[in-house]
């Protein structure tokens, strides 16, 4: 079967950017009693309660988070409702010409513009008491995507202004895995507890794009591109396909990726993975006004992903001809469409197909928490919780402080609000958990959703939303 290599990239992005229905980590409830999903977050933690996820209803939600925007993007289009331009559509992209440069890249940092995504699909999850101590199963999917890219790639985009310009933080990498885990927590002491899980890694697809050097330069009245980028992909049965195009501006040729051959289905790595948690509470401490708080840390996705036999597409490392990103003149209206886009994009890249490689091992992205809870003396039914959050993961690494106040008005009843300062924005974020016998249901969100644009799809990256249903026993 034939796919469409820009058009699966393309695919790959808007799933990341639509976020849907899949479960991921919520901050919020970290200090949040019996939040059935925290030994995700802390190994260490378990439940007064056992419980069996209702299949996919368990623990879903939409989480994205990053600097670089839908409204960063598009814009409502200038000439929309002008007769003269009968084809003008309600947006457009930073690119039309109607758009001013300052306009279009006021929202675009210079510092880099990010997009991460996280995403969970929970398939089995069960935690029951026994052993000494709380344990848990699961078995899920897990999908993480990450977009790098610099200012310089807006500003040569719509500017192209006389001068040099470089590329090398532009990247995007994703992968997805199924993991299968076991956890144990138990009380070693009677002020510490501690937990770790194991976890059988199957890898189902990986792919990674990079620049290392490329830059672009004007010569006489021509871009010349140099450096190189590479591409590689890992996924079971697939196959690069090609076609020849020629490098412009010369008597050559080279065969550029533009599609991806896949003869059936299957695993593409094995993996290990490794959580481990602890949490120790002060009693009968020296410092009376210290008693009851607790400090945790939890190190999670320690380990690797074997990837077996690897894809890789490159550029010849030579410098070409690049005559930029085209708008396409039609009947009075400036459009740029997906498929425009695509092929610029192909070109700018410029990679062609190689000679595969052996399999590679690459490490998880770990992801470290360090916490404290503090009770409030004169009212045990409140507590203030300083979580950080720290995710090892290169150029898509980064860092979170969650500072919230949690109730539990009811044995089974708690939540709490909380204000978090991001690698990318400042919100806040809320949760309320339900936890009666024989049932549990919770809601929250880590980032209030801002401003939205048409059909209510959020201007602003920074999203999530979690929503779970479970038995408890």
């Amino acid at each position: 079967m034939k796919t469409s290599f820009r058009k699966y990239i393309l695919a790959a992005a808007l799933t990341a950017s639509a976020g849907t229905m899949m479960a991921q980590d919520l901050n919020s409830a970290y200090f949040t009693d019996d939040f059935k999903y925290r030994h995700d977050m802390n190994a260490a933690y378990g439940n007064d309660q056992g419980y069996v996820a209702i299949p996919i209803l368990g623990n879903f939600g939409m989480r994205l988070q990053g600097s670089l925007g839908v409204g960063d993007v598009l814009f409502k289009n200038p000439y929309y409702g002008n007769p003269k331009y009968p084809n003008a559509k309600k947006t457009a992209t930073f690119l039309h010409p109607g758009i001013s440069a300052d306009e279009a890249l006021k929202g675009i940092s210079k510092d880099g513009n990010d997009l991460i995504l996280d995403m969970d699909l929970p398939i089995v999850s069960v935690g029951f008491k026994g052993f000494g101590g709380y344990n848990t199963i699961e078995l899920k999917e897990r999908t993480h995507v990450g977009l790098s890219v610099p200012y310089s790639f807006f500003d040569f985009a719509k500017n192209m202004a006389n001068k040099e310009y470089s590329f090398d933080d532009l990247g995007a990498r994703g992968w997805t895995y199924a993991e299968l885990g076991f956890g144990h927590s138990r009380q070693i002491m009677d002020n510490l507890r501690v937990g770790a899980k194991v976890k059988l890694l199957f890898g189902g697809a990986y792919a990674d794009f990079s620049m290392d050097g490329v830059k672009a330069n004007m010569v006489g009245n021509k871009w010349i591109l140099s450096g190189k980028a590479r591409g590689e992909l890992n996924m079971k049965g697939g196959k690069f396909k090609t076609e020849e195009k020629e490098y412009k501006g010369k008597e050559d040729t080279y065969s550029q990726v533009n599609g991806i051959d896949t003869d059936g289905a299957g695993l593409s790595g094995f993996g290990l993975g490794l959580d481990l948690g602890a949490v120790y509470e002060f009693k009968d401490f020296a410092l009376d006004w210290l008693d009851g708080t607790k400090v945790s840390l939890s190190l999670n996705d320690l380990g690797f992903i074997s990837w077996s036999n690897t894809m890789v597409a490159e550029s010849a490392g030579k410098d070409f001809e690049f005559t930029g990103f085209q708008m396409k003149y039609n009947d009075g209206s400036f459009e740029n469409g997906g498929d425009d886009i695509q092929d610029d994009l192909a070109d700018f890249a410029h990679l062609e197909a190689k000679d595969d490689e052996a399999g590679k091992s690459k490490a998880l992205a770990a992801t470290v928490r360090l916490g404290v809870e503090y009770p409030l003396p004169v009212y045990d039914k409140i507590t203030f919780g300083l979580l950080g959050t720290h995710r090892f993961d290169g150029i898509y690494s980064w860092s979170e402080g969650r500072l919230s106040a949690n109730y539990t008005p009811l044995k089974w009843l708690d939540g709490g609000m909380n204000v978090a300062f991001t690698s990318y924005c400042t919100t806040m974020g809320w949760v309320l958990n339900v936890h009666p016998k024989g049932f549990n249901v919770f809601m929250g969100m880590d980032h209030m959703i801002g401003k939205t644009g048409a059909s209510g799809v959020p201007l602003d990256s920074n999203v999530s939303f979690n929503f779970g249903m479970n038995v408890t026993f």
